[in-house]
C-alpha cells in the first residue's frame, strides 16, 4: 500500500498515466502535423459543405473529434459487455493494442483521409480501454468511504500523463523550450523528424500500459457478479421526480469536457493573438490538467468525508468565469492563469462525480453505470474541438469560449436542481 491506496489502484493509475501521455502527445502533434504540409489537404480545404467553407482548423477539429465520438459512443456497449462477461482486463488490453497500432501508422500516412482512419482506430481502442479501467477502480473499492480517494488517485496519475504529455510533446517536436520549428533527429545513422519521435513516444506509452495491466492486474470477483444485475441506464429518477443523478452527472461531465477541449483546435489563432511559442501554448493547454493533478486527491478524499454534491456544484461555479476569460485575455500569462483556474473547477467536478456514480453502481453494474460518465467525457472532448472550429468560423476568437461559459451555466443549474447526495456528511 502506498499513501493509503490499494496497490492495484496504483498499478491501474500508472498504466493509465502512460497511455494518457501518449494520447495527449497526439492532441498537440496532430494539429501541427496536419498543418505542416506533410499531409495532403488538396481538394478538401476551401470546399463548401452546406454553405460552410472548410478551413484547416475545421479539418483539425474533425480529426480530434472523431477519436472522442467513436470512443464515447462505443463505451456503453463495451462497458456493458465487461459487466456481462465479468472480464475487464481483456477489454483494456485489446484497446491498448488498437491505440498502439494507430500511433505507429501516422509516420507512414500522407493523406488527410488516412490520418482520419488511424484516429478512428484509436477511438475504437479507447472505447475498449476506458470504461473497463474505471470499472476496475470502482470494483477494487472495499467501501464507499474510500471510493472518492481511489478515483482521486487514479485521476491524478492519469492527468499527470495527460497534462505533462503536451509539454514534453512541444519539446520533442521542436527540440527546445522556445523554438517554433520542427527539429530533425539522427539516431544510429537514421534521420527522422520530431513528428516521428512524438508518434514513437505515443506507441511506447501504450506498450508500457499493456505490460503493467498484463502482468499485474486480474479481474475481481465483483465484476463477475455484475452479470446478474440490471444493466440498463436510467434517465428519470427511479425513486422520485426529476432526472436520474447519474444521467445528470453525465450531462454535466459532457459540458465540462467540451469547455476543456475548446482550446486545442485554436492553437494557431491563440499563438498569433498572444504572440507565443509552441511550448507556451503547450503549457497553457496542460495547465488545466496540472491543476487537476494538484487537487484531485484532496478533493476526492474530502468528498468521502463531506459528501459529493457540494464539490460538483462548486466546480461548475468556478468553470463559468475561467472559461469566459480565455476568450478575452491578450496576455500569455493571463491565459495560463485562466486555464489553471479552469483546472481547479474540473477537479472539483470530476472525482466527486465518479465517486457518486460509483456509490450507485452497486445496484446497476460498474461498467454500465460509470460508462455514462466516461462516455460523456469522451463526447465532450470530441465535441469541443469541432464546436470550437465551427464557432470560430461563424463568429470570432471569443465566440467558442463565450458559448463554453454558457454551457457551464447550464451544467450548474442541472446539477444544483437534479443531483442527489449519496453520502451523509
Amino acid at each position: 500500500m502506498v499513501l493509503g491506496t490499494d496497490n492495484r489502484i496504483l498499478t491501474l493509475a500508472l498504466a493509465r498515466m502512460a497511455d494518457a501521455l501518449g494520447n495527449s502527445f497526439l492532441i498537440i502533434v496532430l494539429p501541427l502535423y496536419i498543418a505542416s504540409g506533410q499531409i495532403s489537404l488538396a481538394g478538401i480545404v476551401g470546399t463548401s459543405v452546406f454553405g460552410l467553407v472548410l478551413q484547416t482548423e475545421t479539418l483539425i477539429g474533425l480529426v480530434l473529434s472523431l477519436f472522442g465520438l467513436l470512443n464515447s459512443f462505443g463505451q456503453p456497449f463495451t462497458g456493458r459487455a465487461s459487466d456481462r462477461t465479468g472480464r475487464r482486463r481483456i477489454f483494456v488490453l485489446v484497446g491498448l493494442v488498437l491505440f498502439a497500432v494507430g500511433s505507429a501508422a501516422y509516420p507512414f500516412l500522407t493523406s488527410y483521409w488516412t490520418v482520419l482512419g488511424a484516429r478512428a482506430l484509436q477511438g475504437v481502442g479507447a472505447a475498449f480501454t476506458i470504461p473497463a479501467t474505471v470499472a476496475l477502480v470502482n470494483d477494487y473499492a472495499t467501501s464507499d468511504a474510500e471510493r472518492g480517494g481511489n478515483f482521486g488517485v487514479f485521476n491524478t496519475f492519469r492527468l499527470i500523463g495527460f497534462g505533462f504529455g503536451p509539454i514534453i510533446a512541444g519539446v520533442v517536436i521542436t527540440g527546445g523550450l522556445a523554438s517554433r520549428n520542427v527539429v530533425t533527429y539522427t539516431l544510429f545513422g537514421s534521420t527522422f523528424s520530431g513528428f516521428t519521435a512524438a508518434f514513437a513516444v505515443a506507441v511506447l506509452g501504450a506498450v508500457v500500459s499493456f505490460a503493467l495491466v498484463f502482468l499485474l492486474i486480474t479481474d475481481p470477483p465483483e465484476a463477475a457478479n455484475a452479470a446478474s444485475k440490471n444493466l440498463s441506464i436510467a434517465i428519470r429518477n427511479p425513486n422520485g421526480r426529476g432526472l436520474d443523478s447519474v444521467f445528470v452527472l453525465g450531462i454535466g461531465t459532457f459540458l465540462m469536457a467540451t469547455t476543456i477541449a475548446l482550446f486545442a483546435t485554436l492553437e494557431g489563432p491563440i499563438r498569433m493573438r498572444l504572440d507565443e511559442s509552441t511550448f507556451m501554448f503547450s503549457v497553457q493547454f496542460a495547465a488545466v490538467v496540472i491543476a487537476n493533478v494538484a487537487f484531485q486527491v484532496p478533493i476526492g478524499r474530502a468528498s468521502d468525508r463531506f459528501g459529493r454534491r457540494p464539490f460538483v456544484v462548486a466546480g461548475f461555479v468556478v468553470l463559468i468565469p475561467s472559461v469566459f476569460a480565455q476568450g478575452v485575455v491578450t496576455d500569455p500569462w493571463l491565459m495560463l492563469l485562466a486555464r489553471f483556474v479552469q483546472g481547479i473547477g474540473v477537479a472539483l467536478v470530476f472525482a466527486p462525480s465518479l465517486a457518486l456514480a460509483g456509490d450507485l453502481a452497486g445496484e446497476r453494474g460498474s461498467g454500465t453505470t460509470l460508462s455514462v460518465l466516461t462516455m460523456a467525457f469522451g463526447l465532450g472532448v470530441a465535441a469541443g474541438p469541432l464546436a470550437s472550429g465551427l464557432l470560430f468560423n461563424f463568429g470570432g476568437f471569443s465566440t467558442p469560449f463565450t458559448v463554453g461559459a454558457g454551457l457551464a451555466v447550464v451544467a450548474l443549474v442541472l446539477t444544483y436542481t437534479q443531483v442527489e447526495e449519496t453520502l451523509d456528511a
